[in-house]
């Protein structure tokens, strides 16, 4: 073997695990290398990544999830330390020298590794049993969980965090909710969908409201002497105002009530439409009882507000030329 190879297989026995100090001290500066530097960081995590068999997760995604971004560096800690510890132990020392330190009992796992070629046969003990469908349940490497509900999921995530709380560094378990990490890649782009809707339907609130508020003030002036009848009557301001803003409240609960009546109507052509391309029979646009008072009330809200200048403007109006104007 080359010797950086042959030095790395030795290493796989020989080197001695870095303390928990060193590697909180290199999981300390990964952490304010992500927050100082988080293009650095990123190619960090790209190379870690590169080195596992999980195909499909990108550093992107682990970025945007906290709880994988402690794992990452976690993991970048404990191989970090790893590698100062190994300088420390090794250094100025020969693959010959770190060969003699070797027992018996090392030598052999190396040759069943096959750190050390075979002098007659590429295959051993090990690999035949590995080809002929040997497990050790002892040992395993993966093991792969499968809950029949996502409450399950949830409890399974519980149990082996309360056993890696239990335990030490050595023997936690460390673990990849893909579903979590693939339910969380799509909140994030729904939640940033619905942001967008938001800011529309905010801005579509404003412009509405506007508009009632000049619609009002329209009715204000066409109104005028009908408002100067009312002052020479004995209504007083306040009651000049109450008209107009019982108006705005009708307007705004006539609205709500045709939107709330357009929104059952288009909900029967949505549901299926998305029966017919997903079949999916749970799959339906609701609106709840509840959320259709709330939003007429908003609707009545929203109307009042805008025609509170106008009304007001209508109660302030002078009767005597209120009743000359025509």
């Amino acid at each position: 073997l080359e010797e950086d190879a042959a030095k790395a297989f030795l290493l796989k026995v020989l080197a001695s695990k870095p303390s928990d100090e060193q590697v909180a001290q290199k999981a300390e500066s990964l952490t304010t290398l992500s927050q100082a530097n988080p293009a650095q960081f990123k190619i960090l995590v790209e190379q870690a990544l590169a080195t596992l068999p999980q195909p499909g997760v990108t550093a992107d995604m682990v970025l945007a999830s906290p709880e994988l971004t402690s794992m990452v560096i976690a993991g970048l800690a404990q191989s970090m330390a790893q590698e100062e510890q190994n300088a420390t132990d090794f250094a100025g020392k020969t693959v010959q020298d770190m060969f003699n330190e070797l027992t018996d009992e090392q030598v052999e796992k190396l040759y069943e590794d096959e750190a050390i070629p075979h002098e007659y046969s590429s295959s051993n003990y090990i690999k035949n049993l590995s080809l002929l469908g040997d497990v050790n349940q002892d040992k395993p490497k993966t093991i792969y969980l499968y809950s029949s509900s996502f409450e399950n999921k949830d409890k399974i995530g519980e149990l082996i965090q309360e056993y890696n709380d239990s335990v030490g560094e050595e023997q936690k378990i460390s673990y990849t909710d893909y579903v979590k990490l693939l339910m969380s890649s799509i909140t994030t782009v729904l939640n940033a969908i619905t942001y967008v809707l938001i800011a529309f339907v905010a801005i579509s609130l404003v412009v509405s409201s506007i508009m009632i508020g000049i619609i009002t003030y329209i009715s204000v002036l066409e109104r005028t002497k009908e408002i100067g009848i009312l002052r020479a009557i004995g209504a007083s301001k306040r009651d000049v105002g109450r008209v107009f803003n019982a108006e705005t409240l009708i307007v705004g609960f006539v609205a709500g009530m045709i939107g709330i009546g357009a929104t059952l109507l288009l909900n029967q052509v949505v549901n299926k439409i998305l029966f017919h391309f997903t079949q999916i029979p749970n799959l339906k646009a609701i609106l709840p009882v509840g959320g259709a008072v709330i939003l007429v009330l908003i609707s009545m809200l929203l109307t009042f507000i805008a025609g509170l200048l106008p009304s007001g403007y209508a109660a302030k109006k002078n009767p005597v030329e209120a009743l000359r104007s025509e």
